[in-house]
């Protein structure tokens, strides 16, 4: 389950290593400075202690430990029949929407601090999504998004390019998955930005019951393959997915993986044991993050520290932990580059 600033369940990971520019935000957990040396290795590798840095990178889950959060856009069933060029403008966004962008978007708004409509109207002229045909015709349309700013500037750039195609669209903050949905059914909205495996599991409790399996794997065509029908059962239409991923991530500093020579989780857990993990307060007992390491990769931890999501990321650059949580496209995972 989503232990953070979304009322969404997902898994969190990263597909590729990317640098994490984490600004110093005062001291978590229980004061500043450097871990105490990590626990002695119960697996006969070596303790890797934390080694404190300017940046972080993710670490592949390259055994896909976490499910497939692609961002996804999702339609009415009557207004995708009523307006088949509905989805084919909002796949062709998905076709411009990787993580690397999605992160730098989210940059834009959360750390630069620029407005959704801003950065959506500027993401649109410079990818060229702007239609070609009026084929809206005046039809009014509101996109949905969810409370956090990521669905916000997503629906920011759906409702650009459904305008420049003519429609009548307009970007609005709803809530939550249990307020938005149930209006994107009945009409109320007429296309929400969602995320792959986390609206799969979701339908499926309400079609199937919440004990049956959803369908969502690490696997994004096997998801949206599970999504599409529970999705049609809900009066909804799902288009293309994104390779854009808000996913839980798993960070080190740069200078951790240096000296370990490790880009994947997998080759964490063969270079080291007696890890100090940072998480939130659920961690220990959730099946995506602590046991999820534990079990899929095989990864030794030897002490856990608890923290806000927004402190992981500063714990493990200033030294508390050698590996951290963290959410796949947050701003602050943009590199000092860009």
């Amino acid at each position: 389950m989503r232990t953070a600033r979304r009322t969404r369940t997902t898994a969190l990971a990263a597909l590729a290593v990317a640098t994490l520019a984490v600004a110093g935000c005062g001291a978590p957990g229980s004061g500043g400075g450097e871990a105490e040396p990590s626990a002695t290795s119960t697996s006969g590798l070596a303790a890797c202690d934390p080694v404190a840095g300017e940046s972080l990178v993710v670490l592949e889950d390259d055994l896909g430990l976490q499910n497939a959060d692609n961002v996804i856009p999702v339609v009415n069933a009557e207004v995708a029949q009523q307006n088949p060029a509905v989805v084919e403008l909002l796949d062709s966004v998905s076709a411009a929407l990787d993580t690397d962008t999605l992160i730098q978007l989210n940059k834009a708004v959360d750390i630069d601090r620029r407005t959704s409509s801003e950065v959506a109207r500027e993401f649109v002229e410079e990818e060229g999504l702007a239609a070609s045909e009026q084929t809206g015709t005046g039809t009014a349309l509101t996109v949905g998004a969810a409370n956090f700013s990521e669905s916000l500037t997503l629906a920011e750039i759906y409702a650009e390019v459904l305008r420049s195609a003519g429609f009548d669209a307009q970007a609005q903050s709803i809530g939550s998955r249990e307020t938005y949905l149930p209006a994107l059914q009945d009409g109320t909205l007429a296309v929400v930005p969602e995320y792959a495996a986390t609206l799969t599991t979701y339908l499926s409790s309400q079609v199937n019951g919440p004990d049956a399996e959803s369908g969502a794997s690490a696997d994004v065509d096997e998801t949206v393959a599970a999504l599409t029908p529970l999705a049609e059962q809900s009066g909804l239409v799902v288009g293309q997915a994104s390779a854009a991923q808000d996913q839980n991530a798993f960070a080190v500093t740069a200078e951790f993986a240096q000296e370990h020579d490790v880009q994947t989780l997998s080759e964490l857990a063969e270079a080291c044991g007696g890890l100090v993990l940072a998480g939130p307060p659920e961690c220990p007992e959730r099946p995506f993050c602590q046991p999820g390491l534990e079990e899929t990769y095989g990864l030794e931890i030897g002490d856990f520290q608890s923290y806000e999501l927004s402190l992981i990321g500063p714990a493990v650059r200033q030294g508390e932990a050698a590996i951290g949580l963290v959410l796949s496209s947050d701003g602050s995972l943009a590199s000092t580059e860009d």
